[in-house]
Order: C-alpha cells, then structure tokens, then sequence
C-alpha cells in the first residue's frame, strides 16, 4: 500500500475479500513506487473457498475498475510465494525522445527533449551488468539487508511508434532482484549520458564507490514498467 492512494493490492484484496467473504493477504512480487506500472505483476493469496481459477479470474474482474485485470489464474504449490519464489524480474523505462509528447505516451513513457545519444548510452550501459553492490542507485530508506543484485541484462533499444512524434527510446533491465528507485536511478544516469553531463568513468566510478552524489537524477516513475517475474 502507498499510504492513502489507491494501489493494485489495494483494489485486488479487496475484490477477494468480497469474493471470500473474510479477510485475505495478497502477496505481491514486490512492491512499484507510485506512478509505475505493471504489465506482468504476479501475486499469490491463500483461498478457502472452492472456487476454479478460470471462475476466480472472472469474480475478480467483474468487482475491480477497468483500469486493472487479472489476466491469468493457476493453483500452485503451497510453498510458492510470489515474491521470494521469483527467480528474475525484467522492467522496461521508455523514454519519449523529442519536442512533444503524444497525450497517449503521457502517463507510460518519460519525455526528454533533449537529445539523446543513444551509443553513448549503450556503451555506458555495459558497466551494469554483473553482481554489484548498489548503494549509488538506491534509495537510503531501502529496507533490504543486502544491496548486492545481479544484474542480468541491460539492452537500449529505439523503435518507431506512430503516435510518439520523435523517437521511443527503452531500456530493458533484468535482475535476480531490485532495490527500491534502482532502476529509475539506473536509467536517469544513463539519459545523463545520453545528454553529455556525465560520462562512463563517472558511471564505474559511481558502481565501485557507491557514492549517490555520482548518480544522476532519478528518472520519472511514469517512465517505468515491470514487464516479466520468472519462475523456476
């Protein structure tokens, strides 16, 4: 939950409420700061009620608003928990690089006028893949006893949309786990690049040190989308 916003946990447990008629917990695979978004979110609750899960999916749909959706149901083992079963996670920050940004980009994607050089973003991406302590594109207030993930993937990509006037620029990180705002820090230092403020020595440096002041601005959540949870 986020304090008095209206979370997906939020909307979700409370349509399973009324579908067990008793209070249930919803265990989510991690939690998104406000304004990011979830194309693949993974979640597990504990039912007493006998109920299949194509009927589950379908009670749970007709009692949440538009805006979310179950898109699959299955029945897993009793150890399975979505959080800590999770083996990888892929996000997705897309940034909208140009003049204007479409009003159907507006709430998925961060615009940035200012040129972007896209090499010069790949090359310094390179430097983040691999087990790493990430202090420096981390919040402080995380509440993980260790800040070390292993970083898997990290691929820049640009593609053509007809509603985005200028280019769609994505950075796709996978990981065995994320630190809260890494992945925004992450893509905020590389537009930083991108721009010339700051180039990769700053960037190692930054990764070795783990000093914050080294990092650029953390990226928009607006920008930022979990795409995938996998599992064994």
């Amino acid at each position: 939950m986020q304090g008095d916003l209206r979370t997906v946990q939020g909307v979700l447990t409370n349509a399973l409420n009324r579908i067990e008629g008793a209070e249930i917990v919803l265990y989510g695979s991690g939690r998104t700061d406000a304004g990011v978004h979830a194309e693949a979110q993974v979640a597990n609750v504990v039912l007493q009620r006998e109920i299949s899960p194509e009927k589950l999916k379908a009670a749970v749909n007709g009692n949440v608003p538009n805006d979310v959706r179950v898109i699959d149901v299955k029945e897993v083992e009793d150890e399975f928990h979505a959080r800590y079963s999770a083996k990888e996670k892929t996000y997705i920050y897309r940034i909208v690089n140009g003049r204007v940004i479409s009003p159907f980009w507006f709430r998925y994607a961060c615009h940035e006028a200012r040129p972007l050089n896209l090499e010069l973003m790949k090359e310094s991406a390179k430097l983040f893949i691999g087990s790493h302590d990430w202090t420096a594109f981390s919040s402080a207030q995380t509440d993980s006893e260790s800040r070390v993930r292993n970083i898997t993937q990290l691929e820049l990509s640009e593609r053509c949309d007809r509603r985005v006037p200028g280019r769609m620029i994505e950075i796709k990180v996978s990981a065995d786990g994320f630190l809260r705002y890494m992945v925004r820090s992450i893509a905020g230092t590389l537009m930083a690049v991108g721009r010339r403020e700051i180039d990769g020595h700053v960037v190692q440096r930054a990764i070795d040190s783990g000093d914050r002041s080294l990092a650029a601005t953390t990226a928009p959540a607006c920008g930022l989308s979990l795409v995938s949870v996998r599992y064994d």
